[in-house]
């Protein structure tokens, strides 16, 4: 839809955002390949996806792996004052003969997921901690080792059964992996103390340490690339495994390309042509980025799962995403599965209202591109070819649609009909200086059809 935009300071807000979303490091690089640039296409239009970390950590509702990295900091700061490390580390060790998911029912959350409007998902085939979620042949420290209890379960092979099932919902999949791996001898070198989360040996020292261990690395991409069907993407976390080397990505590229050539790589904060998006973590830009990027948020406040986790409300969650859609991102929301092997209860009720919302107003949501001015005072914006939508953010306790909706920036073309999304009448409008004003009639001000946030739909 053609429209009027009046506002003399776009140019200068378009420059000003252009200006702010080039990353100074290294210029963001676009996929050279089709059929990946095809992948990225369709990633783009899906939006809205699901991010799920789970291990053995579950059992003691801690953080993700973390508390086995000798660094002083609040986020690794879970081992008991006076434990030994090395004891510590034997008891972490240890979960994996008491991991035993029994209520594991993958189906049952991509229902959840599909409900809530998310497309995609990525799943922690194996986190820092190197326990691998998923049948690898490189190691047994592994969810299918018979150390395991619930290896002897039909479904112990985790990644390929949540891959199944969310594929079964038409969703993309994507596989996390963790570069770093700290349960690895090639990574943390029993040799020596480890010291951080990097490596704890010279590469150019022990050539052999790094060599396997890149070797180590390669195999379990071709595992997975292989063995557990179409992935949309790779998505590698703690890339930055050494101080003064870096692990070899372009044959990382080239066994991920043989094996699936439409598969993205995500090697987040890399800054090379490995990282096909960017990934901000718990954190939503201010404008618009001029790169293809994703918001990985969690739920809660934890990444994995966690007793009594204070979970963000509908209303946070729904705002989050219009803002992160109209910004041109995407939302990869996290869920931590518990060491029942299902979700807590409050993320099932989340899913549900999210997908309350997106019954209504799901159409201004995917397959949409960003538009100038991106937002003002309450409002944000998306487009599609025939139509443009506002998106109204209420405060928390504003229940009530106001009477009238004020637009300074932009004007929809003469003869145009306005809609509140949920609402098959036309709205009356008319022109206001360089903008328009929408009348809401009193029956959807008191009762309007979704809660959160309100959707008006222009088009000629």
């Amino acid at each position: 839809m053609n429209l009027k935009l009046r506002n003399v300071l776009l140019t200068f807000l378009l420059f000003t955002v252009l200006a702010y979303a080039q990353d100074k490091r290294t210029p963001y690089q676009y996929p050279k390949e089709q059929m990946k640039m095809e992948t990225l296409g369709e990633w783009q239009d899906l939006k809205f996806g699901l991010f799920l970390h789970w291990g053995t950590y579950s059992q003691w509702g801690i953080v993700e792996s973390w508390s086995l990295c000798p660094e002083d900091r609040s986020f690794t700061s879970v081992r008991p004052v006076g434990k030994s490390y090395y004891d510590y580390v034997k008891e972490y060790e240890k979960l994996q003969t008491t991991f035993n998911p029994v209520n594991f029912n993958p189906e049952k959350w991509a229902e959840a997921a599909k409900y809530a409007g998310m497309k995609y998902m990525v799943f922690t085939t194996k986190h820092h901690d190197g326990f691998n979620m998923y049948d690898t042949q490189e190691s047994d420290y592994k969810i299918t080792s018979p150390k395991t209890p619930f290896s002897s379960n039909p479904r112990a092979d985790v990644t390929k059964e949540i891959f199944d099932a969310f594929r079964s919902k038409d969703f993309m999949a994507g596989a996390y992996y963790s570069i770093s791996d700290w349960h690895h001898n090639d990574f943390w070198w029993d040799y020596f103390p480890p010291f951080d989360r990097h490596i704890n040996y010279s590469p150019e020292k022990y050539p052999e340490k790094w060599q396997g261990f890149n070797d180590f690395i390669y195999n379990q991409l071709d595992e997975l690339t292989s063995n557990y069907g179409k992935l949309g993407m790779l998505w590698f976390d703690l890339c930055d495994v050494s101080k003064d080397k870096k692990v070899d990505w372009a044959r990382f590229e080239k066994v991920i390309h043989t094996n699936q050539p439409q598969a993205l790589m995500v090697a987040r904060h890399t800054y090379t042509k490995y990282e096909n998006y960017r990934t901000p973590e718990q954190q939503v830009p201010d404008q618009a980025l001029d790169y293809p990027w994703e918001t990985c948020m969690t739920m809660g406040k934890s990444w994995s799962y966690k007793p009594g986790d204070e979970y963000k409300s509908v209303y946070e969650l729904v705002q989050l995403l219009v803002k992160i859609v109209s910004r041109g991102g995407n939302f990869l929301l996290n869920v931590g599965p518990g060491p029942n092997g299902d979700f807590d209860s409050t993320a099932y009720e989340r899913l549900k209202g999210i997908g309350d919302w997106m019954q209504i107003n799901s159409e201004a949501i995917y397959g949409t591109k960003p538009i100038s001015p991106y937002h003002e005072t309450k409002l944000v914006f998306t487009q599609k070819a025939d139509a443009v939508y506002a998106f109204y953010l209420p405060k928390e306790d504003e229940t009530k649609m106001p009477a009238k909706i004020s637009i300074s920036s932009m004007q929809p073309e003469k003869g145009s009909q306005v809609f509140l999304l949920g609402h098959d009448k036309p709205l009356n409008w008319e022109l206001n200086g360089a903008g328009f004003i929408v009348e809401i009639p009193a029956g959807l001000q008191r009762r309007p059809k979704s809660e959160h946030v309100w959707v008006l739909k222009f088009q000629p």
